[in-house]
């Protein structure tokens, strides 16, 4: 069985691919090429049946989607009659937001007999379990990080973002459309004056699933540059739920944390929440 890596841009693919038991076939979205990788095959939304006709030929059984990508400017004088025929479905998707929009597109390589994964099955060691991955907890940073899943939880129910960041109990920001770089760069930028006093507490930021979300697509994602962002905002440290957030390079995040003096915490989903 062929694995193929649906890929869009930054650093998730090549690190899927390295952590990948054997080499997968590598198919890069029009416009967001992949960091470190050279493609197999570039595809457009556009012409979404042959690019499936070409994953087949290709011997591709299995596929899964990693990096980040927009949504891209379909260009109507490209499509094919067979994917002219699905663009209702498209379309009708994305209009429901980005949720709705990804459980589109499982749907239609489903439908066309490839099986979808996650980037945990192909490469489990990128999905941290439980556990202090780096420095030590406060039980401020516990409440912190309670809150700030409370946050987080609520904003995936409407499809808004996977993260926040949260100081005493305050939440800083929220992650939206801009990401997680542009949330901790808003965060940042606060006037002291309108943080807490950091002597009790300097907050963290916290990632996770959406609560209603596929998790075999847009996992959110933790890097050695999150920690220097987190560093750089003044923050305690970075909590994420365990098994449910991909970090890039966990070994280069342990250290960068222990040398700005950041906590690194895979954070269990308690019972019952």
């Amino acid at each position: 069985m062929t694995v193929a890596i649906i890929a869009g841009g930054g650093a998730l693919p090549a690190a899927l691919a390295a952590a990948a038991p054997a080499r997968p076939f590598i198919a890069a979205l029009d416009g967001f090429p992949p960091e470190g990788l050279v493609p197999d095959l570039t595809f457009r939304i556009e012409r979404l049946c042959p690019f499936f006709a070409a994953l087949h030929e290709a011997g591709v059984t299995q596929v899964c989607f990693a990096g980040a990508v927009r949504r891209p400017r379909l260009d109507p004088a490209l499509f094919d009659p067979l994917t002219a025929g699905i663009v209702p479905r498209l379309m009708a998707s994305l209009a429901q937001g980005d949720d709705a929009t990804l459980r589109e597109v499982i749907a239609l390589f489903e439908e066309d007999g490839f099986r979808v994964i996650g980037a945990d099955e192909i490469a489990p060691v990128l999905v941290p379990g439980e556990g202090v991955h780096a420095g030590a907890l406060t039980e401020r940073d516990q409440q912190d990080a309670a809150r700030a899943a409370l946050i987080v939880n609520a904003l995936g129910r409407v499809d808004v973002g996977q993260g926040c960041v949260v100081q005493q109990g305050l939440c800083l920001a929220a992650e939206t459309l801009s990401g997680t770089d542009a949330m901790l760069a808003q965060v940042a930028a606060l006037p002291a004056g309108l943080r807490p006093d950091p002597g009790r507490g300097r907050g963290l930021l916290y990632k996770a699933p959406k609560p209603l979300q596929d998790r075999r697509i847009d996992l959110p994602a933790l890097g050695p540059d999150t920690v220097a962002r987190a560093a750089a905002a003044g923050l305690g440290g970075i909590a994420w739920q365990a098994g449910g957030v991909i970090c890039l390079d966990l070994a280069e995040m342990r250290r960068l944390a222990q040398e700005a003096g950041l906590f690194l915490w895979a954070r269990a989903v308690p019972e019952g929440a």
